[in-house]
């Protein structure tokens, strides 16, 4: 039985590279094919990276000749602190739309896409329910630019399901992630000497490990997981717990009005808070997570273990910073390694041989970069 032949989007993001190198370890992925304007961050072994845009007719043209049965759309930008509310845009919306133009051809192959959403699209407001499920309508429309984003990435994701019908849909909704590797604007709050609080707010949170997210994305990848699924620990913990348990101390020096102006006074110190952070700060947030472990799936850590181990590498962050070397990708000596007939006899000889997938025609040569 052949198996999977899967298209990742945004192969130079965090979370391309992460899922990418655990397809790679499963046996029953035939093939992996990576598509980014930039280069990939993680050391990869049989991925196939193209240099691509999100423009469809190029990814169209990659699907069709690699005959991709499972695309994987990982790009979302859910920090607004990481680029400008139009490249913010440019790709939450107009990438997505261009993604799902390539997969809707009547004669695609695709017959899965996996898209990796964020719990901000319910928002943070005062008047919302203690644990958000999956079915339940947003309280107010979205209040900052790149919660309306994600909102109408979504909503063109649930459009494209209802016209192909013989695709199977997964939105996986991830709330605030914690892991070693990753700098997201949370982690960095909670890296400082003293975090921040909202004066006379203790707002709920839930955090799940990166290990997690990358463990759902591939599940979801493995099963049929049609629909809406939250992915979040169990657990919720007021910030003021998890500010203990990483091993700080809590200032809640932000005044309860005003608090953009402070956000701003922040901002020239060197600290930005985006937007939709500053409202989970003052309401936090809860999601419903017993539909994704109802399909089968099972969280390695818990929103307090979660929160122990990040402050674990906090504490062992300054020893280990410098230890390794991060990688980058250069493509001639990646393309010597990955096709050289010299390469492939030595490993042969000196370990199993590994699956070096041929090269597809059509796509050799990396496409122009556009964005």
């Amino acid at each position: 039985m052949p198996g999977k032949r899967i298209l990742i989007t945004g192969l130079s993001t965090y979370w391309g590279g992460r899922l990418a190198q655990a397809l790679e370890r499963n046996p029953s992925v035939e093939a992996i094919i990576g598509v980014d304007s930039d280069d990939p961050t993680r050391e990869l072994e049989r991925t196939e990276f193209v240099r691509v845009s999100t423009q469809h007719t190029l990814i169209r043209r990659i699907v069709k000749a690699t005959e991709i049965d499972t695309v994987v759309d990982s790009r979302l930008v859910v920090d607004s602190a990481v680029t400008s509310p139009r490249l913010a845009h440019e790709n939450n919306v107009i990438g997505t739309l261009n993604i799902l133009a390539a997969c809707s051809n009547p004669d695609s192959p695709v017959r899965k896409l996996v898209f990796k959403s964020s719990a901000h699209y319910y928002g943070s407001g005062r008047d919302d329910p203690a644990f958000w499920t999956e079915d339940m309508r947003r309280t107010h429309e979205p209040r900052t630019p790149l919660k309306r984003d994600i909102v109408e990435a979504e909503a063109a994701v649930a459009d494209f399901g209802e016209k192909n019908p013989q695709v199977t849909v997964s939105v996986l909704r991830f709330c605030n992630v914690l892991g070693p590797d990753i700098m997201t604007s949370h982690a960095r709050l909670l890296s400082l000497p003293v975090v921040p609080m909202i004066l006379g707010f203790d707002p709920r949170y839930q955090f799940i490990h990166a290990d997690d997210v990358v463990s759902a994305l591939e599940f979801a990848v493995d099963h049929e997981l049609p629909g809406i699924y939250n992915a979040a620990p169990d657990g919720v913990l007021a910030l003021s717990e998890v500010i203990d348990l990483i091993g700080k101390r809590p200032l809640p020096l932000l005044p309860p009005w005003g608090t953009g102006l402070t956000r701003s006074a922040l901002k020239r110190i060197g600290f930005g808070i985006p937007p939709e952070m500053l409202l989970q700060l003052r309401y936090g947030r809860g999601l419903d997570n017993r539909k994704l472990k109802a399909t089968g799936f099972k969280f390695r850590y818990s929103t307090r273990e979660t929160a122990t181990k990040f402050g674990e590498h906090l504490r062992l962050r300054s020893v280990l910073r410098g230890v390794k070397e991060p990688y980058r990708h250069e493509k001639e000596v990646e393309d010597f390694l990955r096709w050289s007939p010299s390469v492939r006899e030595r490993s042969m000889q000196e370990r199993p041989p590994r699956y070096f997938p041929p090269a597809p025609a059509g796509v050799s040569e990396p496409a122009p970069e556009r964005r």
